[in-house]
């Protein structure tokens, strides 16, 4: 679409174990509320494993109407796999992901750290098993603990002005940081216009 009053943003959340610090009980839930409580539909990309330690939440998400994809059963890094691997840790997670949510996450799937996202290999398998890789366009480092809700959600706004109708933001569900700016994230970016959407609402995705 080529409207320039369009600002369409997916926002993305990894569902999947933490491992840095401040990663807060329930965090999951408190992101869920609050996009409730917003009336926006995100798209999750879910571990496998996570999923199998958390199935109630990742049947929330499912049910509350959020996109789901694939983020791998075992969050490794996807070219450090063979060939007989990479398959065997997408298909296990699809699985894991359909069994538990009900919903089929084909053909959606984020590599984790993104590592594969510009590897034939990788993409050559997802592409056989049904899958497209989605990248991201604005990266605001949630993951680290110093990064304050605040900061997250006015990077956030930030990354999304610049590159405009489309931007698809990548999200933790587990850092303190997201939850406690995500209502801030979704405001500032409602004053600037924005429409959040999921990505397959998009008609390009990075």
């Amino acid at each position: 679409m080529n409207d320039p009053r369009l600002l369409r943003v997916a926002l993305t959340f990894d569902a999947e174990h933490p491992d840095r610090p401040w990663c807060p009980p329930g965090n999951v839930e408190h992101i869920l509320d609050i996009l409730a409580e917003s009336s926006v539909r995100a798209t999750f990309f879910v571990q496998g494993r996570w999923a199998e330690s958390q199935p109630e939440t990742a049947r929330r998400i499912a049910d509350e109407g959020h996109l789901i994809g694939n983020h791998s059963h075992y969050h490794a890094r996807m070219p450090l796999l063979n060939d007989h691997g990479l398959r065997s840790d997408v298909l296990e997670a699809h699985t894991v992901i359909e069994r538990t949510t009900g919903k089929d996450p084909r053909p959606w799937f984020r590599c984790p750290f993104g590592a594969g996202a510009d590897d034939p290999n990788v993409l050559g398998t997802l592409t056989e098993l049904g899958y497209r890789n989605v990248h991201w366009h604005v990266e605001l480092e949630d993951w680290e603990a110093w990064r304050t809700g605040a900061a997250i959600a006015e990077d956030a706004v930030a990354g999304v002005r610049a590159h405009g109708d489309g931007s698809v933001v990548l999200l933790h569900t587990w850092p303190g940081g997201t939850g406690e700016g995500l209502g801030r994230l979704i405001a500032g970016l409602r004053e600037t216009g924005a429409t959040f959407v999921p990505i397959d609402e998009l008609e390009e995705l990075p």
